[in-house]
């Protein structure tokens, strides 16, 4: 593998020879990548690290180059995919800003978000983005930079991912209470939900990958399944079990082929030890891993054609994988089947067995095997350093660089760095005792504290004394934090303190190290007797002041470079260089600690740092190693350093056995008491439940009822509101329908008066033209008139001549009395049927006035008989304007009679002219009398017809008064 440095350069190549399967870039010590992405030719991709520097990673170029600085930890990276060279950063401020990789301009800025931004989905067409935050998702127009639209959610229900689909345009959304919700883009109308298994437990969903046909949707969460969905059919396809050591799921990736159209057959999963595993999707075969539990995975990008892959690690480097070589023992063919042959000399033959897949060849003649000789390198040296030479440094400089410290110890220790063995370890899991770790010692830090669980459980399953040991994480809390990105060493360093350093603190267990404490203080009795005996008299132990310093190796009452300065000291040293640390240290305090009288005090002064100079403890560390008697020296009684062996940990029972087994029952005797306890608290709150649930459930359906006899009254007010509404309704309805028939009568009545109307103006017709014939006919007799004038003139002329004129004049008065007599009796005819008329139509009018809810037959038949009458008045109107005419014309010839008595008057000097022609005129006479006769019997012709008239009236009037009266009764 190759590795390159990226942290104090802008620009400069990947790797400087043919790059291997895999390769590793990194940033100095302070800097840390947290996000990488691929374009979508899929041979560059960009990375940010914490500071917010930006570079681009381009592969087929074999180039890097750092193309932003914004200053802020990046938390999502994306490209837009329209425009290849511009990209989206999601920052810390909770912003996204958009920039151009190759004129490294700031395109746009974008805000919106109230919390971290964790993905950002851009569309296939590259118009649109979505981002995604625990509490809101929002979808952007990348042509404009403008917000569209933001999904908003309830508070208990968070936002785990929001992503674009694809080839479609369709976005899938996906919740913390596990649903999963299909939406159209364009509209945001609801396509479809994936239905949530009711009987499963809750995966509580964390991760999700698509094939990139968008048919396929993967789902992983807090448990070791796999779910996939037919995205078509909305139905779950398969669910599959990961192996024991998959607890997990923080991260799915479907890595991609040319020639599968889209339809990924592999699938890779992240799970919680840092480990990707890929497997196929049809039958779950595990193909490659990537990742290992030294130096985890926590975030990972493949490009979309399935050639790279780069992964973020623990460290913060990245690692740049080539799935062509990571794929080369899956992709390569199966073996051929070999045929059954021999081979050999004529004395000697070999048979090759043939199986499908495999050669087996037979066993050849054993011969004696020489075992190769193990070469050791020398005590004190590992890898071309030499202990002296440490030594020398270390006197020099008083302590290691910090830059080679963690790779000067590893050679001091000599770790072996047994892989698999410490493997083997952590698949054992946490162990019982370190379950409830974070009650007891509770930490700041979720890593650092799963990575002392994960130490001390490997350390309890290496020996059962270490599940028992109270004191246990207060000695590996301070390597745990010095190698937290390297489980392993951080494992042999601290099992190597306990092997060398710890020697016989286990062998008074559970009671402290009598036996080294009293090393102590036979050694502090050596230097300072006044103090040890300051220390009795107060009533002061070495349990109470070299105890505390031991049982946490300086790390309580030292800060972390000086505890660094002393452990450089430690390890270069004698095991017993320890105990003379703790002497020295009190040597060091020897003023503030004869001052000291009270126990709690000392408790205090030995649990918390205190001022004095570490340079000057270790100088009197090293004074004491070189001063104290040989019979007293630990030196003595503490073994040399031995480092742990290679390939698998040494036995550790330098402890009473039957204590810890004894400690070991008792604590699985408490422990299975605890779990009854347990199952019987759990039985008892059931029941609680149960009957709380039962309660609540009363209480539901009361309220549920109370609910509905509420909702029934309520509903009661409602039909009676609606039916006074009906009501209402009905009597608008019965008046709108009364003003229909109103309406309707009113136009009846305006037809019957146009109809009328229309008769008048007929019977004005006729009026007219009965003017225009009665003055054809006073025409015609004007002309009559004037020629019986010209008769009566000769007629005069011949009365003139008569004597007898007094006859002729009588027979004239006479003719004027019958003419009076008779206009009498027509007038007095008329007079006397119009009063009938008068009163048959006040008859009529009370009548209607009355019975005013006759049928609409009767009605039809009233105003006919009105019409019908109406007719009948108009035309005895007509008769009366006649009579009126004949009376007008009588008055005319009245006057043409006077005419002619004037004319009898001026003739009567010819009396005697006409005398000689009486005869003539008593003929003439007769033939205008028999005239007057002919002009009364007209007059009795005219009055006939009059009086029918009148009976045909009276009859109509008759009939239509009985007709009332009948319908009058049948109301009734």
């Amino acid at each position: 593998m190759q590795t390159v440095d990226v942290g104090s350069k802008e620009d400069g190549k990947l790797w400087y020879r043919k790059p291997n399967p895999s390769l590793t870039a990194h940033g100095n010590r302070s800097v840390r990548f947290l996000q990488a992405t691929f374009d979508t030719t899929g041979d560059s991709f960009l990375a940010a690290d914490h500071h917010g520097n930006i570079y681009v990673f381009d592969i087929t170029q074999n180039r890097f180059q750092l193309v932003q600085r914004t200053g802020q930890a990046c938390t999502a990276l994306a490209f837009t995919l329209r425009r290849t060279s511009e990209y989206l950063v999601a920052l810390a401020d909770y912003s996204i800003k958009c920039f151009d990789k190759d004129t490294k301009q700031l395109v746009s800025w974008m805000r919106g978000h109230e919390g971290a931004v964790s993905s950002i989905s851009v569309h296939s067409s590259g118009r649109y983005a979505i981002s995604t935050s625990s509490d809101t998702a929002q979808l952007w127009d990348l042509d404009t930079f403008q917000r569209k639209r933001k999904l908003n959610i309830r508070q208990s229900v968070g936002i785990q991912k929001v992503f674009f689909l694809p080839r479609s345009n369709t976005i899938l959304s996906c919740f913390s209470d596990d649903s999963i919700f299909a939406w159209e883009s364009d509209t945001l109308f609801c396509k479809y939900q994936l239905p949530v298994p009711q009987k499963e437990p809750r995966m509580h969903h964390k991760a999700f990958a698509v094939t990139q046909d968008g048919k396929t949707l993967a789902v992983g969460g807090r448990s070791s399944l796999i779910h996939l969905w037919c995205l078509d059919s909305q139905k779950l396809m398969r669910v599959a079990q990961m192996p024991p050591n998959v607890r997990t799921v923080r991260h799915l990736e479907f890595l991609p082929d040319s020639f599968d159209r889209g339809s990924s057959q592999i699938l890779g999963i992240l799970s919680q030890d840092g480990i990707m595993r890929f497997t196929n999707i049809q039958t779950f075969k595990p193909l490659f891993e990537i990742g290992s539990i030294d130096n985890g995975i926590t975030g990972v990008s493949i490009c979309s054609k399935g050639r790279h892959i780069v992964t973020v690690i623990d460290s913060g480097a990245l690692n740049i994988y080539s799935v062509e070589n990571l794929t080369r023992e899956v992709n390569k063919p199966p073996k051929p089947l070999v045929m059954m042959g021999t081979q050999g000399s004529e004395n000697s033959r070999a048979t090759v067995k043939v199986q499908a897949g495999t050669v087996q060849r037979p066993a050849k003649t054993p011969r004696r095997v020489h075992p190769a000789k193990k070469l050791q390198p020398p005590t004190g040296q590992r890898d071309g350093l030499s202990k002296k030479r440490l030594q020398k440094v270390l006197k020099a400089f008083g302590e290691y660089p910090s830059k080679y410290r963690m790779f000067v110890w590893r050679s001091l220790l000599c770790l072996p760095e047994n892989h698999c063995a410490f493997s083997s370890l952590m698949q054992k899991g946490v162990h019982p005792a370190f379950v409830t770790l974070h009650e007891r010692y509770p930490i700041k830090s979720p890593k650092l504290q799963r990575g002392l669980q994960r130490v001390l459980s490997a350390l309890a399953h290496w020996s059962a004394i270490f599940g028992e040991t109270d004191y246990l994480p207060l000695v590996a809390f301070p390597f745990v934090k010095l190698f937290q990105n390297n489980p392993l060493i951080c494992f042999e360093v601290v099992a190597t303190v306990i092997v060398n350093w710890c020697q016989h603190w286990f062998e008074y267990f559970p009671n402290p190290p009598l036996n080294v404490l009293s090393m102590v203080e036979n050694v502090l009795a050596h230097h300072d007797k006044s103090l040890l005996q300051h220390f009795v008299n107060c009533g002061i132990t070495s349990q109470m002041y070299a105890w505390p310093l031991l049982e946490t190796l300086f790390s309580e009452v030292l800060t972390q470079d000086e505890w660094l300065r002393l452990f450089d000291n430690i390890f270069s040293n004698h095991p017993s260089f320890l105990l003379m640390a703790v002497v020295a240290y009190i040597a060091c305090c020897r003023a503030p600690l004869l001052q000291l009288t009270l126990r709690e005090d000392f408790e205090y002064f030995f649990h918390h740092r205190n001022n004095f100079a570490i340079s000057e403890m270790i100088k009197e560390a090293y004074h004491l190693m070189d001063s104290t008697q040989a019979d007293i020296h630990p030196r003595c009684m503490l073994t040399d350093f031995e480092p742990l062996t290679a390939g698998q940990y040494p036995v550790f029972n330098k402890y009473p056995t039957f204590i810890v087994e004894y400690q070991s029952k008792e604590r699985e005797r408490i422990r299975q008491q605890e779990l009854e306890y347990l199952r019987e608290r759990q039985a008892v709150q059931e029941l609680r439940s149960e009957a709380v649930r039962q309660q609540a459930e009363d209480e539901a359906w009361y309220v549920q009822q109370e609910l509905l006899q509420q909702a029934e009254e309520q509903r009661r007010r409602i039909l009676q509101q609606e039916e006074e509404k009906l009501t209402e309704q009905r009597a608008r309805l019965a008046a709108m329908k009364r003003e229909l028939k109103v309406k309707e009568l009113q136009m009846v009545d305006a037809a019957r008066r146009r109809f009328l109307k229309h008769q008048q103006d007929q019977r004005k017709i006729q009026l007219r033209r009965l003017d225009d014939e009665i003055q054809r006919k006073m025409a015609l007799r004007d002309q009559e008139t004037a020629a019986a004038v010209q008769d009566v003139e000769v007629r005069q002329m011949e009365l003139d001549a008569q004597r007898h004129f007094n006859v002729v004049f009588f027979y004239l008065k006479q003719l004027t009395k019958e003419q009076e007599r008779v206009n009498q009796g027509v007038t007095a005819e008329i007079d006397t049927w119009r009063r009938r008329a008068e009163l048959d139509e006040t008859t009529f009018q009370n009548l209607l006035q009355s019975d005013t809810d006759l049928s609409q037959e009767t009605k039809r038949v009233l105003e006919a008989s009105l019409t019908e009458a109406e007719q009948l008045d108009a035309d005895l109107q007509w008769k009366t304007e006649v009579l009126k005419r004949l009376e007008k014309a009588d008055a005319e010839q009245q006057k043409h009679h006077q005419h002619l008595a004037e004319l009898n008057r001026e003739t009567r000097a010819k009396e005697e002219e006409l005398v000689h022609i009486m005869m003539k005129m008593e003929d003439k006479k007769v033939r205008g009398y028999n005239n007057l006769i002919s002009l009364d019997r007209g007059r009795a012709e005219l009055d006939h017809k009059e009086r029918e008239l009148m009976q045909v009236v009276r009859d109509l009037r008759q009939k239509m008064a009985r007709n009332g009266a009948e319908y009058s009764s049948s109301s009734r």
